[in-house]
């Protein structure tokens, strides 16, 4: 495993900040690391990068334990805050030779020629970095991470406050990224995990409340499910209201129909048998899905779950 946590807690004085986490991250995967504001995000990720040590529990990265082998740990992975700590004064590329020889690299050259390339940078590399708009800066701030080659990725809000040119430049990054590397990134913009996570990990006051591919979160039903179907023949919405398990019905035209359930029990069997016994045929019938920003929404308390 390349991240692996195991009943980790931790405390601010009275505040529980994380209440018996447990995950795992696998090698390549791209997870989303997602709750809202003082949900445990951040402190999940200090522990993850030694900045900070669990209250209980246990933590490793690449198989080395973030208390007891923290200096391990640290040269293998990338980690970028959500404050972004540059130093404006410092010029792109002296910053990242700067950088370079905090990780005391033989190919260093070679390697701040690769990042620059990589991060898009080769026409800002001789500015300073206070002159950069923040898209740059953030490209910057990615070029670091990935200066020394680690094999895991920790981000924390790496698109916050860009405008949609650059958070989509510095998201194919990310995705490019990824490809070859262990992410674990933590955002607030739906769209961003959808298009860049293979898995959605979602904590909410310091405890995991989802952890599924992200394709499968969708599917949760939250006590309710929303039916699409279509028929060979007209009915009458009242038959469909009369159906066991359906709560709501919704005509869409051309012998198709939005059925809602209040119950998470599939009730598909129960629209076969009532096609059967009316003689009818079902020409398509399919279960539509949450989306993530919903399914975000109900595990976090922030809508109710019906």
């Amino acid at each position: 495993m390349s991240i692996e946590v195991q009943s980790v807690s931790k405390s601010f004085g009275l505040q529980k900040a994380l209440d018996e986490v447990s995950f795992s991250i696998s090698g390549g995967e791209v997870v989303g690391f997602l709750g809202p504001n003082g949900a445990g995000k951040t402190t999940m990720m200090k522990i993850l990068t030694c900045f900070m040590p669990p209250g209980s529990g246990r933590a490793s990265v690449l198989g080395f334990d973030v208390m007891e082998q923290s200096m391990e740990v640290r040269k293998r992975i990338g980690y970028l805050p959500e404050t972004n700590p540059l130093y404006p004064e410092m010029y792109v590329r002296e910053y990242l030779g700067f950088v370079a020889g905090i990780h005391k690299l033989d190919n260093h050259r070679q390697r701040i020629e690769a990042v620059i390339g990589l991060t898009g940078l080769g026409k800002e590399q001789h500015k300073k970095i206070g002159a950069l708009s923040k898209g740059y800066r953030q490209r910057t701030g990615l070029a670091q991470v990935l200066l020394h080659d680690p094999e895991v990725l920790i981000l924390d809000e790496p698109t916050s406050g860009l405008d949609p040119n650059q958070l989509l430049e510095i998201r194919n990054l990310i995705s490019a990224v990824g490809r070859e590397k262990t992410v674990m990134l933590s955002t607030h913009i739906m769209q961003e995990v959808e298009a860049v996570c293979d898995r959605v990990i979602i904590i909410d006051r310091g405890k995991i409340v989802a952890d599924a591919a992200t394709s499968e979160l969708g599917r949760m039903s939250f006590n309710r499910q929303v039916i699409l179907l279509e028929l060979d023949q007209e009915v009458q919405a009242d038959q469909l209201s009369a159906i066991p398990g359906i709560s709501r019905v919704e005509a869409l035209g051309d012998m198709k129909w939005k059925l809602e359930s209040g119950t998470p029990a599939d009730i598909r069997p129960e629209l076969f048998a009532f096609a059967v016994s009316n003689g009818l045929t079902i020409l398509s019938l399919s279960r539509e899905a949450h989306s993530l920003e919903e399914v975000f929404r109900r595990l976090t308390g922030n809508t109710p779950a019906d």
